[in-house]
């Protein structure tokens, strides 16, 4: 039996003195992802006055999202764009570049896409 993996794993990272949210998508996301994870992210920005977030994304491993799904993330860039101070996406497909185009039509911060996981936490850390 072939089990097929997928979904979005959280994590809070620290580089030198800063912090920054870390998500990591794997596979073709659905909904009962964004179900599990989206409650996660909005207690944990609930609790913080005035939330600016740096979020560094590894979509090394995302093969896409269920149409369900893409509704789901662009809800939640509603809610949560004007937290957003910057978002890196880290993958290497093509579509990749357009996803964060069309990201940063959502949120108050800025958007990119690297091919380098390296360069993607660096830009992160620059100020904005």
């Amino acid at each position: 039996m072939k089990i097929e993996r997928h979904g979005i794993s959280i994590g809070i990272e620290r580089a030198e003195n800063q912090f920054f949210l870390v998500l990591k998508a794997k596979g073709k996301l659905t909904h009962e992802d964004f179900e599990k994870i989206t409650p996660m992210i909005d207690a944990a920005l609930e609790k913080v006055d005035k939330p600016v977030v740096n979020i560094f994304v590894d979509g090394s491993e995302l093969e896409g999202w269920e149409a369900r799904a893409a509704w789901d993330d662009f809800k939640f860039g509603l809610k949560h764009g004007s937290e957003i101070e910057k978002v890196a996406i880290y993958g290497n497909r093509k579509w990749q570049d357009l996803a964060a185009k069309v990201g940063s039509w959502f949120i108050s911060g800025n958007v990119k896409h690297f091919d380098d996981e390296n360069e993607a936490i660096d830009w992160v850390f620059q100020p904005a």
